[in-house]
């Protein structure tokens, strides 16, 4: 087969461990890693781009790269132990909770004076920082929803059920333009960002680059399904709420209808899809297959501690008058004569 014709392009390397990925995706044969890639930091961005990169083959692929490569027995090896690595790390350090349901209660419980992104960028984001979060966000906007979409072969009565109904939701019911990537690609047009998938790859941090990772990691993995379920419900859980204080972000700012709209959309949305991913999708995998209880929790305090991550980085480097990116994205499209 010919190679991909469009897609992003590759990444610049993070360190030895994707660079040995990139390598090979440009022809240069199998992944020489060596033990970098057994002792390499788990949350660090050599290994957090060498496994968004590999995932990267199951999505949309990157120009000119071969997509036979999706399934290079070698690549796989290599993959296999750094999601060794992701896995026990967030083992060790993540879980908190037995049970989904004391899980999922917690996260309705929203500390008095938050002071997370979403309250920090209500009461006094600028339109730079707003660009900034959402470039960070794309990496997984532009695909929303679509690694949720591999559970849903491992998944029947109830579970399947719900799970589409909220699925089918994510991309638009129907109707194109209201996809919900196409929904983000509008706000990236309001706040002047470039829209091209993968555009800001290289500007990203490791905290976001985990966060897709995660949901890639447990979406590919039907061993791993429990957990991409409590995954998803703490998504749908927590949305509303921070989309309603992002709302309000944007509003303030005058970044845009498209940008203003994008988030009171999940505020209706996500509203009714906490109740189907709660009542129908964990209580209907749960009531098939009681044994997954504790992969549910995972998937719901992973997904809270790689968030707190994230927002940690940041809230300190705004704190500092510094940008969280890695690189400079470019100036404001929306204001370039």
């Amino acid at each position: 087969m010919s190679d991909e014709p469009t897609g992003p392009r590759l990444p610049r390397d993070r360190g030895p461990v994707s660079a040995a990925v990139i390598s090979t995706l440009r022809g240069g044969g199998p992944p020489a890693a060596g033990d970098a890639a057994a002792t390499a930091d788990p949350y660090g961005d050599d290994l957090q781009l060498a496994l968004y990169v590999a995932y990267e083959l199951h999505y949309r692929g990157f120009a000119g790269v071969d997509p036979a490569l999706e399934w290079d027995p070698d690549l796989l090896r290599l993959r296999a132990v750094l999601e060794r690595r992701f896995l026990d790390a967030l083992r060790a350090d993540a879980t908190r909770h037995e049970d989904a349901a004391g899980a999922l209660d917690e996260l309705l419980v929203e500390p008095a004076g938050g002071d997370g992104v979403p309250h920090v960028l209500e009461r006094s984001g600028t339109r730079d920082q707003l660009r900034e979060y959402a470039a960070q966000r794309s990496l997984y906007h532009l695909k929303e929803a679509d690694p949720h979409a591999w559970v849903l072969p491992r998944l029947w009565g109830r579970a399947k059920a719900g799970m589409a109904a909220v699925e089918f939701d994510e991309f638009g019911g129907g109707r194109p333009e209201r996809v919900h990537a196409q929904l983000f690609a509008d706000l990236m047009t309001d706040l002047g960002l470039d829209t091209a998938y993968g555009r800001y790859l290289d500007a990203a941090s490791a905290e976001m680059l985990a966060l897709v990772n995660l949901m890639s990691l447990f979406g590919l993995h039907r061993a791993l399904r429990g957990a991409l379920v409590g995954h998803f419900a703490a998504v749908e859980v927590t949305s509303s709420p921070a989309s309603r204080r992002l709302a309000a972000a944007m509003r303030r700012a005058g970044a845009g209808p498209a940008a203003e709209f994008f988030y009171t959309e999940h505020v209706e949305a996500d509203a009714v899809h906490e109740q189907v991913v709660r009542h129908e999708v964990v209580d209907g995998l749960l009531a098939a297959e009681p044994h997954l209880e504790r992969d549910v929790a995972f998937g719901i305090d992973t997904t809270g501690f790689l968030e707190d991550r994230f927002g940690e980085r940041l809230l300190a480097a705004w704190r500092a008058g510094e940008s969280s990116l890695r690189v400079a994205i470019g100036p404001d499209l929306a204001h370039v004569p």
